[in-house]
């Protein structure tokens, strides 16, 4: 699918998403769907933030309304760090590519290769952060948006999770190909503590969804 692939991913039919992931093609791989994952979490946040209105939920529409924008702007940075996942990983194979023939071409394609699994490394990490930023705010609002749509808001939080967790196995792939050690440790002390921040968001949502579920 050459045409399809020159637009964003986004832009394409769900149906053609899944063939192309499914595909012998190697993109789009995890670093997307861990972006279309988290894009899917903001719409729902947006969803649910944008039915909580009118005079029952007056006392939240101004958190509801910040955070419909928040999580339409999050849509958009998914977006971009998708294509950024995809553009990192052909620099990536581009440098594999290199010739070795040489003392010179073996270290020429060493620091390539190094180089390339940074800029591989660094949008899976901003995707983590960005998981983590959303579900702060579904925690924030867990008590306060609609509870007719509350089952959403926790499927947000699972997706946002699930997101991060993804963009976090994205992102480890790459560390044993960096070149500076202390850049490795920094990014693996780094996404374990976003991961872990995660998932204590996530169950916290889930766990106040599940309350207003029994009310």
């Amino acid at each position: 699918m050459s045409d399809t692939k020159a637009a964003s991913e986004f832009d394409w039919t769900v149906r053609t998403f899944l063939q192309e992931a499914a595909s012998s093609s190697p993109t789009p791989g995890g670093g997307s769907v861990a972006a279309l994952a988290a894009a899917l979490a903001a719409s729902m946040g947006s969803m649910v933030a944008r039915l909580t209105s009118g005079p029952k939920y007056e006392g939240a529409q101004e958190t509801a309304q910040r955070i419909a924008r928040d999580m339409s702007q999050a849509i958009v940075r998914c977006e971009a760090l998708s294509a950024a996942d995809i553009a990192a990983f052909g620099g990536y194979m581009q440098a594999l590519g290199l010739p070795r023939s040489t003392e010179a071409d073996k270290q020429t394609r060493k620091a390539a290769i190094a180089a390339a699994a940074l800029t591989a490394t660094e949008a899976p990490m901003a995707l983590i952060d960005l998981c983590r930023q959303m579900l702060e705010a579904l925690e924030e609002a867990a008590q306060l948006v609609n509870r007719n749509a509350i089952s959403d808001w926790g499927i947000a939080a699972l997706l946002a999770e699930s997101a991060a967790q993804s963009a976090w196995l994205t992102a480890l792939i790459n560390l044993p190909s960096l070149a500076d050690a202390s850049a490795a440790a920094n990014f693996r002390k780094r996404g374990e503590e976003q991961v872990a921040a995660c998932v204590r968001l996530k169950d916290a949502v889930v766990s106040a969804v599940k309350g207003r579920l029994a009310l």
